[in-house]
């Protein structure tokens, strides 16, 4: 789990020697009592020796994050709910609403093609009650070259009678890009803010097809409608999501994953998320899933980036402190708070 790849390295290499192996041996060591850079099979041993509680626990609340954002859509009978998120954090924990296993659920109950579009509509509006945003992972299922355009009714529904006529009894999963685009559309008329995720993942995208200038279509026809257009993790294509968060009014981006996955390099990648986009569009994000470290890593290592950034534009005179204060409040959870409609946490 310290690799987005799903296959296992050459034999005798281990996926602790990368910058995210060694980042978790130097910072998350000592949340196990460990001294930093313990080596791989002390952590390991100490980690069985504290179990999984435990562990979840440490990491989660001292990774000092007092608000999680949780979407559960990728493998959530694997992972903690928002109850268990809540649980192991003691924290407030939200809920994200991933578009694409609604679109699955529904093909699973035997819903017909003709009534697909309206009961679509209606589980969305039912699943996200309490959700404080939408996700899709079209970046995944097509690449974000889709077609800008939303479908008509019409095209909804023979594209929902091939997909569920091709699935039959076998397991849903979305790919059709015209249902793709439909769920994204109904996304943007649910008005919640709508996260994308971009640039690097597991290996079943296509990353040539992941940079979210290719969104640019979509974005120029959604601007109107006011939603809050996300853009997750980014990495390596962040600097050109600043350059989409400064042209329109309503996209924000954040480079979440890319933070844990270049350890000690991270602070980099933090410093060029500041360059182009407003203050007020960038998110602290950790994207972490499934290990409790990814969540601890990745607020430690954020922090990192924004003091080493910070400290060096005052040293050069070229912030004040209070400026430099002030955007660490936005980009931590202050822009979180108002693009999310969250009410203050203490």
């Amino acid at each position: 789990m310290l690799t987005e790849s799903d296959q296992a390295g050459p034999p005798a290499t281990t996926t602790f020697d990368s910058q995210v192996g060694f980042a978790v041996r130097r910072w998350c060591a000592p949340v196990l009592d460990l001294e930093p850079h313990a080596s791989a099979e002390a952590y390991l041993a100490r980690r069985d020796e504290l179990g999984n509680d435990e562990v979840n626990g440490r990491f989660l609340q001292q990774s000092g994050i007092a608000h999680y954002l949780l979407e559960t859509g990728f493998r959530g009978d694997q992972i903690h709910g928002v109850h268990g998120m809540a649980t192991s954090s003691r924290a407030r924990v939200d809920e994200v609403v991933r578009l694409e296993p609604l679109a699955e659920q529904l093909a699973a109950s035997g819903v017909g093609a003709a009534e697909f579009p309206a009961a679509f509509a209606a589980l969305l509006d039912e699943r996200t009650r309490d959700a404080v945003g939408l996700k899709t992972i079209v970046a995944y299922r097509y690449g974000l070259d889709f077609d800008s355009a939303p479908p008509t009714h019409r095209e909804i529904v023979d594209a929902a009678g091939r997909w569920l006529a091709e699935i039959g009894d076998g397991e849903p999963r979305v790919t059709d890009p015209v249902l793709l685009r439909a769920l994204i559309w109904a996304g943007v008329e649910r008005g919640l803010p709508l996260q994308f995720h971009v640039g690097y993942g597991d290996p079943d995208l296509d990353l040539q097809r992941c940079d979210p200038l290719r969104l640019t279509g979509f974005l120029k026809r959604v601007d109107s409608t006011g939603v809050p257009i996300m853009l997750l993790h980014t990495y390596p294509f962040h600097r050109n999501a600043g350059y989409l968060a400064q042209m329109f009014p309503n996209v924000y981006m954040d480079v979440g994953l890319g933070v844990n996955y270049t350890g000690a390099r991270s602070r980099a990648v933090v410093a060029e998320s500041l360059e182009l986009a407003p203050f007020s569009k960038v998110l602290f994000s950790t994207d972490a899933w499934g290990m409790p470290e990814l969540h601890y890593l990745g607020a430690t290592l954020w922090r990192s980036g924004m003091v080493a950034s910070l400290a060096s534009f005052l040293e050069a005179g070229e912030w004040s402190a209070a400026d430099a204060a002030r955007v660490v409040r936005l980009i931590a959870h202050e822009n979180a708070q108002r693009v999310y409609r969250l009410e203050e946490t203490a």
